[in-house]
């Protein structure tokens, strides 16, 4: 016998920001780190439910904290453990992922930690379809932290998407994971910056959350990672304030970079490098 959740879709996508028009109403699996931004950009959809990825939670709870937010409007959300699945990428979160929060609206229809992804889901279904009233909120935020004569800008952009032209030579710091999209390769970082720095997210299965490290040696940028339990995801400046590197790509290496170096003390090493050497 039919039902009238037969027709209630489960979608995945890389990143809440890209979801497909198909997420409207149905049930969302993304990709993003499960923060208040990605948590806004899924309610737009008008969804059931949303799981998104906990990136090691981290930091001030930021790979979660998208969730009480979520139960403003009531709707359902969850995070998959990160140790389980890829981050940015949707189809794997829901094929091998396993449920590391929940909040109140998805534990009301059953939702809980340590289920599967996709039985998480499923229960999601059945949830109402939860209008966004949330106020809009700005996009990512870019901060010029220096622009000395004879050395690279240092520029913090808590979205890697929010590179720009203007950001050519420069040393860039952004609040986002250091994973590939779906896995694969993509033109994320489509400037020549000098240096280019991310969260870790937690590492994650596989080490997805640093996978885009070494595909930047080919192109002679310096890339590394904070780790997110020493600065929240999603906020660029407080990496560059407060984060400790965890992973280098060769390049950064050959520079002096190395774990357990503070993040601002490696990018005056590198300003000192560039001063020096042109």
């Amino acid at each position: 016998m039919s039902s009238p959740l037969d027709n209630v879709l489960i979608v995945t996508a890389s990143s809440s920001a890209t979801a497909p028009n198909t997420s409207r109403n149905n049930v969302l699996i993304s990709g993003s780190y499960g923060g208040v931004y990605n948590a806004w950009h899924a309610a737009k959809w008008d969804l059931r439910g949303v799981v998104l990825n906990d990136a090691g939670v981290g930091k001030n709870d930021a790979g979660i904290d998208g969730l009480p937010y979520l139960d403003q409007i009531g709707l359902a959300a969850a995070t998959a453990d990160a140790q389980t699945c890829y981050i940015a990428d949707g189809d794997d979160m829901l094929a091998n992922g396993i449920v590391s929060h929940v909040n109140k609206s998805a534990a009301a229809l059953g939702c809980k930690v340590g289920q599967t992804v996709r039985e998480c889901a499923m229960l999601m279904r059945a949830g109402p379809i939860a209008h966004s009233e949330l106020k809009m909120l700005k996009g990512g935020q870019r901060a010029l932290i220096s622009a000395n004569p004879g050395e690279p800008k240092v520029v913090c952009i808590d979205a890697a998407p929010m590179l720009a032209p203007e950001d050519e030579g420069a040393i860039v710091i952004t609040g986002s994971h250091a994973a590939l999209f779906r896995g694969r390769p993509d033109s994320i970082v489509n400037v020549g910056v000098r240096a280019i720095f991310f969260s870790d997210a937690g590492v994650g299965k596989d080490q997805a959350g640093i996978r885009r490290l070494p595909t930047l040696d080919a192109r002679n940028i310096a890339a590394g990672t904070a780790s997110a339990a020493s600065a929240p995801i999603g906020n660029a400046q407080a990496i560059y304030h407060d984060g400790v590197l965890s992973h280098v790509n060769a390049t950064a290496a050959k520079l002096g970079g190395k774990p357990g170096m503070a993040m601002k003390a490696f990018v005056d090493l590198l300003l000192n490098t560039y001063r020096t050497t042109g």
